[in-house]
């Protein structure tokens, strides 16, 4: 069923009825140009919507459409730990720049590496523990050196794999703490585990592999989908 479209006292919404995980019928309040995403109506207690024939939500005169109209503004809680893809622009990501999003509950990065961050990658190989990637912890197409579909955007799982911590991302040269022949990278204070500007993990360090990078394509040059993969070329 099409939703009302006339703006009225809810100023260009509709009410939408959607079900909980328990069965629950939940109200939403969803902007009709769908710029944003639905918020949840409180519950009132001791009371519950009422549906007639026509949909019409009792007291609130919006018509309330189908389930699939709320949920497509967002996977739904299931879908999400389920691993539903998740759509990212990153038109406005600097070089040099990192970004943390959110996938199947796990931070996820997003590097801009520069040039001078890929040349400081084959300069590590004898100090990384799996320098060609030949563990499982990425896909066939993010099996090269710089671990990525284009070698300045590298996107990676942002945990560390040790014990789950989450490393730092330490792009600075020769730091103090980290020793005057650190290129840059990922170090995890928790137990010292150090990884390059690829994900790739050092020698005799606590993390067994490298850091996972996870299933991803693009839509466009500004554009990348995590949780689906790239098709072959």
């Amino acid at each position: 069923m099409e939703a009302a479209h006339d703006p009225g006292p809810l100023g260009g919404q509709v009410v939408v009825a959607s079900p909980d995980n328990g069965g629950k019928s939940r109200l939403w309040l969803a902007p009709l140009d769908r710029r944003s995403p639905p918020r949840q109506i409180p519950d009132i207690e001791g009371a519950q919507p009422v549906f007639g024939a026509t949909g019409v939500v009792g007291g609130i005169g919006a018509v309330a459409s189908a389930v699939p109209f709320v949920m497509s503004f967002f996977p739904s809680e299931r879908a999400k730990a389920a691993g539903a893809p998740i759509e990212v622009d990153i038109g406005k990501l600097e070089p040099g720049q990192k970004i943390d999003v959110e996938w199947r509950g796990k931070v996820c990065w997003i590097v801009s590496r520069t040039p001078d961050m890929l040349a400081s990658l084959p300069k590590l190989t004898e100090r990384l523990a799996d320098p060609g990637s030949n563990q499982d912890q990425q896909p066939a197409y993010a099996k090269n050196e710089h671990r990525s579909i284009k070698a300045p955007v590298w996107i990676a799982v942002g945990i560390c794999t040790h014990l789950g911590c989450s490393p730092t991302f330490r792009p600075e040269l020769g730091p103090a703490d980290l020793g005057a022949d650190w290129l840059g990278g990922f170090f995890c204070p928790c137990h010292q585990s150090k990884f390059d500007l690829a994900g790739r993990v050092f020698k005799s360090v606590p993390a067994p592999t490298n850091l996972v990078v996870p299933p991803h394509k693009y839509l466009s040059d500004t554009r990348i989908v995590i949780g689906e993969d790239a098709k072959p070329a």
